[in-house]
């Protein structure tokens, strides 16, 4: 399990039969956004497990953290490798749905 933390953002990644789950918490924004490429730069190409944001526990996002959630999707798709935002908390999903990118997101 790696785990990134600070003051305000947690980052804590779990691996279980195939699937790599990353589990955000507090505000992801830009002030954070090089903790949440240190954890995600080194899963994303890893195309042999299913790569899952879980953001339960999640308070805030900006457009930058919506920005790198968008440039995984996309290297993933490229590579042909899952990916998947799950547990997104109401306030997050009505940005997500304001801005159009839900539809992009499984779960």
């Amino acid at each position: 399990m790696n785990t990134k933390t600070n003051d305000k953002f947690n980052a804590k990644t779990q691996m279980s039969e195939g699937v790599c789950t990353v589990y955000l918490s507090g505000e992801l924004d830009l002030s954070v956004a090089p903790d949440f490429r240190l954890v995600m730069e080194p899963l994303v190409g890893n195309t042999e497990v299913d790569l899952i944001v879980n953001m339960k526990d999640m308070t805030y996002i900006d457009s930058t953290g919506i920005g790198i959630l968008l440039s995984i999707l996309k290297a993933r798709h490229g590579m042909e490798g899952r990916f998947a935002v799950e547990e997104v908390p109401t306030q997050i999903q009505k940005l997500f749905d304001m801005t159009g990118i839900a539809k992009f997101f499984q779960t």
